[in-house]
């Protein structure tokens, strides 16, 4: 008896030594620093092998977008051209900056008319040659059955523009808009898994790349008698616009919606479920898990989540909670919870590169901080 009394002190104070050195891995704080861009204000990051892509917006400026160049520690500016025929160019706000090391494609976007509905501008172009806007006519973007647009894509097999359109039988569906002759084209989604139905309708709000393939994350909200259900969901291309095909995520509880992500080998999705933050992979064969035990943080609707980052085989979502900027870092089931020091605000946009620097657009600035 005295031997198992033993024993059984013995694994509790193992397990107590374990959860004290879990609460103090959780309680270390990231100290940031922040990054000098000049009186501008930093609102997107696009991360290619060693450089940074840092789009600014410049409120007091004749022509408000910016680009600067993050190359081995030195920044650089990167030439803006509006065209003088395009007034919206002069005032856009920078969405999405695609980059795959050569080329640049950029989405801007700034409001107006008589219902300040945003009024969209393309921009394509080379770090060394800058970026150009190339007009587009207004129902390209606009018009009564307009929807919104999210992301600029880069693949090897060409550019697309992500968004979403009037349905061609209801509601809106996912549309991809395709370059022909220096005009962006609407593709037709009929039939195809980006089409919405009486039954079915498509929540597209975040759009990447895996390979050939082009990756939306959003939501499908089911329609039936007595039945509203929203579901985390992946649309995924096997080539460009070609071969979509929809993939429910698991466990999605009542209510849960995919924001955002990064795809490698495969995809790690971020988003919520019942209003807590939530984590899904996806693999190159199109099989996706909930990953466990990810901490409870509440993430609603209207919540910014940049998309994660994978350094060194983990995990790192940055996240607001209780009015700080956390860091959730792990894998299935094994997961650390650490504050920050410094960033306050929103977090709206992280990107990683492989000196292990992690950079954050929180609120208006932009902040940097060593990962182990």
């Amino acid at each position: 008896m005295r031997r198992l009394t033993a024993v059984a002190i013995l694994l509790l104070a193992a397990l107590t030594a374990c959860s004290d050195d879990q609460k103090q891995q959780d309680q270390q704080e990231i100290s940031w620093t922040k990054v000098d861009v000049g009186e501008a204000e930093p609102v997107t990051l696009t991360a290619h092998g060693n450089q940074l892509l840092i789009g600014l917006r410049h409120r007091g400026a004749k022509v408000v977008p910016e680009l600067q160049l993050m190359d081995n520690g030195s920044r650089t500016p990167v030439a803006i051209t509006p065209n003088p025929a395009s007034p919206y160019a002069f005032e856009a706000v920078w969405y999405s900056i695609a980059y795959d090391g050569k080329q640049l494609l950029a989405l801007g976007g700034a409001s107006g008319g008589a219902h300040s509905n945003t009024r969209w501008t393309v921009w394509t172009g080379t770090p060394q040659t800058g970026l150009i806007e190339r007009p587009q006519n207004f129902f390209t973007f606009g018009g009564e059955t307009a929807g919104d647009l999210f992301s600029a894509v880069l693949t090897p097999s060409g550019s697309a523009l992500l968004g979403s359109w009037g349905g061609v039988q209801t509601g809106n569906d996912a549309m991809v808009w395709l370059p022909q002759n220096g005009k962006w084209t609407r593709q037709d989604p009929t039939k195809t898994a980006l089409q919405s139905t009486p039954s079915l309708l498509v929540g597209p709000s975040f759009g990447t790349t895996l390979g050939e393939s082009i990756v939306i994350v959003g939501s499908q909200v089911r329609l039936a008698p007595n039945v509203v259900a929203q579901e985390a969901a992946v649309w995924r291309s096997t080539r460009l616009d070609t071969g979509w095909k929809r993939i429910v995520l698991p466990d999605p509880g009542n209510r849960s919606q995919a924001n955002t992500a990064t795809c490698e080998q495969d995809c790690v999705i971020s988003g919520y479920v019942d209003g807590q933050l939530a984590i899904w992979q996806l693999d190159a064969s199109g099989t996706a898990k909930r990953l466990q035990g990810v901490p409870s943080i509440p993430v609603g609707d209207k919540d910014k989540l940049p998309p994660p980052v994978l350094n060194d085989g983990k995990i790192v979502q940055v996240v607001a909670k209780d009015n700080k900027i956390v860091l959730v870092t792990g894998q299935d089931g094994q997961w650390t919870v650490q504050e920050s020091k410094g960033p306050e605000g929103r977090p709206l946009a992280a990107a990683l590169l492989p000196d292990h620097k992690l950079y954050l657009i929180a609120g208006t600035t932009l902040w940097q901080t060593g990962l182990s």
